[in-house]
């Protein structure tokens, strides 16, 4: 099975990603967090995936506009959202295929961490984003690779790769590492301002089943970390 190919386990990330403690009870509900009243909205979701995201801002009363790398995925989501939502496969780190100023907020969950190097992708979305607008990013939280990979270089921007299950389905996933002043540099240097920076906790929602028992007495834990950038 090729490396992050999405395409390959598309069916099977999909899955995974409605009702895992990650996606569907800590990182999706942090993101409709900090999204806040989105009603009225114009929002594009970079790296939609199977949409479930798309879905909850819709449900919000935003339109929405969505892209990801993975035709497979886009399949899945236009499936789920039918015409809700204005759908297509392009490339984060490519030009986007939008207008200048066509967006209130963009919304990026966990997909800027398979970039090698994020100021092009950053410029393009500062591009199709209407002056003040927002950008919110969720990403592997940078404490992770030196926590999992013992020894290596916490400084140096790395790909690596780790093998995940999702949904009983054996995968392989590549990302790049970068410590977080490289990150917040990155922010900055494309002409966003760094409006909050996150830890959350996980959501009370989360049935017992999906929460691992040495998780079960805490009220957080690092996996991924969360900003919420304004385009200047």
């Amino acid at each position: 099975m090729a490396v992050s190919d999405y395409d390959q386990f598309a069916k099977a990330y999909a899955l995974e990603n409605e009702s895992s403690l990650l996606n569907a009870y800590y990182e999706r509900p942090a993101m409709l967090e900090l999204a806040g009243d989105v009603c009225g909205h114009d929002i594009l979701d970079i790296g939609c995936g199977a949409g479930p995201l798309t879905d909850q801002l819709v449900k919000r009363g935003a339109k929405l506009s969505g892209f990801d790398a993975s035709a497979a995925m886009i399949d899945i989501a236009k499936q789920r959202l039918g015409e809700t939502a204005e759908l297509r496969v392009a490339k984060l780190g490519e030009v986007l295929p939008y207008e200048d100023n066509s967006f209130d907020d963009a919304v990026a969950s966990l997909v800027f961490h398979y970039l090698p190097d994020w100021s092009f992708a950053l410029q393009e979305v500062r591009r199709v984003l209407r002056p003040g607008g927002r950008l919110l990013i969720s990403v592997n939280h940078p404490i992770l690779y030196p926590w999992n990979h013992r020894g290596k270089d916490y400084f140096k921007v790395t790909e690596y790769t780790d093998e995940v299950s999702l949904n009983g389905e054996s995968a392989e996933l590549s990302y790049w590492h970068h410590p977080l002043h490289v990150t917040m540099s990155a922010f900055i240097d494309t002409g966003f301002s760094i409006e909050r920076v996150w830890e959350p906790p996980y959501s009370k929602d989360a049935p017992q089943a999906v929460v691992p028992e040495a998780l079960r007495d805490r009220d957080a834990f690092l996996s991924f970390i969360f900003f919420t950038l304004r385009a200047m």
